[in-house]
């Protein structure tokens, strides 16, 4: 390659990097409107005044008022808010006190309060979100992350069902000249080895195995299961070659295999070694491709998903221990491990830049990083801690059992549950979660999760 074909290459995976990026912001941006438009869709039908619905923080960008409610885009579009009025019912401000961590806190629910107050300027009281019935609180916390939900439903059926899961496929990719043993160290076929029933039969890279034994094969894994149990015994094959079906005869001879379990791992024997079996074999290789899934694999993808995110939030801080490691020392950055939209930003630009992978792979791994996006904003957002949605849930829930606890003991009802006395523990959350994302963003930046060696 000359130089200036590797320049313009080097151009040109700028700008697919880019392009990555770019697609992965506005996928981000979507998001969040959509997550917003699942609180903002029921306040508005349950009566609560929405003042504003803002895509991003910082400074606005333009904003347009409709009706009572002003809609808008800010300068930092890693989130998103809609303010209601009457986020915190009326309460006492805190008494003065002589501690200085008193004070400040004491100060933070009074803030609180008083622009929940200001909030109600002009709104009939029954119109203030902490005047709503438990459930509809429920509802309308719940609308964002439902809607990252529906989201991560929508991506994950188009990539399931449209492009496909990798699988292996019954079309050939390799044919071994010759067999060996399960133990054996070897990495090419001596003079003396016997030569492999595939390779004997005549079956050629790029055939597509039709039926077996006049079975017809549907997957991979049924040709397997086939082959292991012919051992020894002469079988007619039919292989699609060029377009045209082409009939075979092979023999799978009798060898022995290393076994695993069906999620991969090695059976261990009675001595503790890798167990050993003795099946047919014939010594072709499949070649994986894009299998297109019934929608029934949509909901146990998403299930993983999320199992895997509310893993890595339960063990965060031994996950941010070995970020930390990994972007102030010698230690790796784990694969499956916390990471920050900057992160998740780069890994799309070297998604769409890499010559690793066919434009449908990474069309599909676009796909899936937006679907798992939006799984981690149902996960994360559903933390029972203020400011999350997940805190707000948790306190319409804890009236909920205060009031049903007064009446099973036939005393008064203790009214709303004053969530501005839970500032300071908001603060705190808030403090902790801005130096997370310091951290992962300099170790995203720095030393980023290797996705592709």
């Amino acid at each position: 390659m000359s130089e200036l074909d590797s320049n313009l290459n080097n151009v040109e995976n700028v700008w697919l990097f880019v392009l990555g990026v770019v697609i992965f912001v506005i996928g981000l941006a979507i998001s969040i409107a959509l997550h917003e438009m699942g609180h903002l869709i029921p306040a508005k039908l349950f009566g609560v005044r929405v003042r504003q619905y803002m895509i991003g923080f910082g400074p606005t960008l333009f904003s347009r008022t409709k009706g009572e409610t002003e809609y808008g885009v800010k300068a930092i579009p890693l989130g998103g808010y809609i303010s209601m009025s009457g986020m915190f019912p009326p309460g006492k401000n805190p008494e003065a006190s002589a501690s200085k961590s008193r004070r400040l806190f004491g100060k933070l629910v009074q803030d609180a309060r008083e622009a929940s107050d200001e909030s109600m300027t002009d709104t009939a009281p029954d119109r203030a979100f902490y005047h709503l019935p438990v459930y509809k609180r429920v509802i309308i916390m719940l609308g964002g992350p439902f809607m990252n939900l529906v989201i991560a439903f929508v991506l994950f059926a188009v990539l399931l069902m449209g492009f496909g899961q990798i699988q292996s496929t019954n079309t050939v990719s390799s044919v071994s000249q010759c067999v060996l043993a399960a133990t054996s160290t070897q990495t090419a076929c001596a003079p003396g080895d016997p030569v492999s029933p595939g390779a004997a039969a005549g079956i050629l890279p790029g055939d597509t195995l039709v039926s077996f034994d006049g079975q017809a094969l549907s997957d991979w894994n049924q040709t397997t299961a086939i082959i292991r149990e012919s051992a020894g015994k002469p079988v007619a094959v039919v292989v699609l070659r060029g377009g045209v079906e082409t009939a075979l005869t092979i023999t799978p001879v009798a060898t022995e295999r290393l076994e695993y379990t069906a999620a991969g791992a090695p059976v261990l024997g009675a001595d503790g070694k890798q167990a050993v079996s003795t099946v047919g074999f014939v010594g072709i290789g499949p070649k994986p491709d894009f299998v297109p899934q019934p929608i029934t694999a949509v909901l146990p993808a998403m299930g993983e998903n999320i199992a895997g995110v509310a893993n890595v939030i339960a063990n965060l801080p031994e996950r941010l221990g070995g970020v930390a490691n990994a972007a102030f020392g010698s230690g790796e950055r784990e694969a499956n491990g916390p990471i920050s939209v900057v992160g998740v930003g780069r890994v799309a630009g070297e998604i769409a830049s890499t010559d690793a992978i066919p434009v449908q792979s990474k069309v599909a791994s676009l796909i899936g990083v937006l679907a798992s996006l939006n799984i981690a904003l149902f996960v994360f957002n559903l933390v029972p801690l203020l400011p999350l949605d997940g805190g707000h849930i948790a306190g319409a829930l804890w009236e909920a059992i205060r009031r049903g606890w007064a009446r099973l003991r036939q005393k008064a009802d203790p009214g709303p549950f004053d969530t501005a006395k839970l500032m300071p523990l908001t603060l705190v959350v808030g403090v902790l979660f801005m130096g997370m994302t310091a951290l992962l963003i300099y170790a995203d930046i720095f030393k980023p999760v290797n996705f592709f060696g």
